[in-house]
């Protein structure tokens, strides 16, 4: 090959990487080889499956928690603990419905990390989206390994992206809930399927999706809020002197790592306090559909019932299980794809994820 051949393809190489790291107008229309489409889903949905798995595995006893909790209204967390710990194979009674749990958050993480990638990488590459104020510069050097976008952009992205995955995985979301609780006596997942299918008909692998979008658009949109605008806060207090034009690629991994999981603490923090209501009524639609008929049914029969305090069962425990699982989801999927993405460059030289 001559020189002249390889100034050529080296600098198409950095034109390539910097459209996609930095998402500037003027290579918006760069097209990409077929494979690379695929390649990219499979990247994000193998990351999003990954961390959602390894997150619902170590942190079910604490979801097995609230929904028992929950599930009464009147019965303490203590009370609740020293329950199951008196039950036979006790330790293994707090990981009761790992498996539809691990199967729905795995997916529901897979699905929704691939369809939030796909809506943000398209608002990012819209010219007219850009013209209007939606997508940032993004050249100041952050931890993420997405698009900078706005706000506004942030929330609304994140919300439609959880409402579809929730309505995609809403069968499961009935199963596992049904499965954890006490309320029912199910052997196994075949079990519960069977039983909700011949006694509530395919109503009942939906029963309370409203509450559920209602709480899980609203939350996944403003973690996605607070989580980019933390990471950003962070990224310059680790960056003391930003560096112009970095490429957020370039920040340290280890520094990246410890930003992403502190923003999604915190993120996960404000966001649940706000969404606790709607998964305190989710929960009751899902466990006893003919005493609570609707979301709005539900919320008067509940403050009627056992207080406004019933809106705000089992909020310590969801605050701290989607403080961590979704700190831990979001620090692995950012880090798979911060090394895939180096991974691919290295083999490719182009960065496209």
């Amino acid at each position: 090959m001559s020189n002249g051949a390889q100034a050529g393809r080296s600098s198409s190489c950095k034109q390539a990487l910097l459209c996609f790291s930095l998402y500037s107008p003027p290579c918006s229309s760069l097209k990409l080889p077929h494979h690379v489409p695929n390649a990219l889903l499979a990247f994000h949905f193998v990351a999003g499956l990954s961390s959602g798995v390894l997150s619902a595995v170590l942190l079910q006893p604490a979801d097995l928690l609230k929904t028992r909790v929950q599930q009464s209204g009147h019965t303490s967390l203590l009370a609740t603990i020293r329950e199951i710990s008196k039950s036979p194979n006790s330790i293994r009674s707090f990981w009761r419905g790992t498996v539809p749990s691990a199967l729905r958050t795995g997916f529901g993480s897979a699905i929704y990390f691939t369809g939030l990638n796909a809506l943000r990488q398209n608002v990012a590459r819209s010219n007219l989206l850009r013209s209007m104020g939606v997508v940032e510069n993004g050249r100041m050097p952050t931890s993420s390994s997405l698009p900078k976008l706005s706000n506004l952009a942030n929330l609304t992205t994140g919300a439609v992206a959880r409402a579809v995955a929730g309505f995609i995985l809403m069968p499961m979301t009935i199963i596992k809930v049904r499965y954890e609780s006490n309320l029912y006596s199910y052997q196994s997942i075949l079990g519960a399927s069977k039983d909700i299918l011949k006694t509530e008909g395919l109503r009942g692998f939906f029963s309370g999706f409203g509450a559920t979008a209602i709480r899980d658009a609203p939350y996944a949109g403003l973690y996605v809020l607070f989580y980019e605008e933390l990471k950003k806060r962070l990224s310059l207090v680790a960056q003391k002197v930003p560096v112009t034009g970095e490429l957020s690629v370039g920040m340290k991994g280890s520094t990246s790592a410890y930003i992403n999981f502190g923003s999604g603490i915190l993120a996960a923090g404000l966001a649940t306090a706000i969404t606790n209501p709607f998964d305190a009524i989710k929960t009751r639609i899902q466990l006893q559909p003919k005493d609570y008929y609707n979301m709005l049914h539900a919320g008067r029969k509940m403050v009627r019932d056992d207080g406004i305090k019933s809106l705000f069962d089992g909020l310590g425990l969801r605050m701290g299980r989607k403080a961590v699982s979704s700190a831990l989801a979001w620090t692995l999927y950012e880090e798979l794809i911060r090394r895939a993405e180096l991974a691919w460059k290295n083999t490719h030289g182009e960065g496209v994820l």
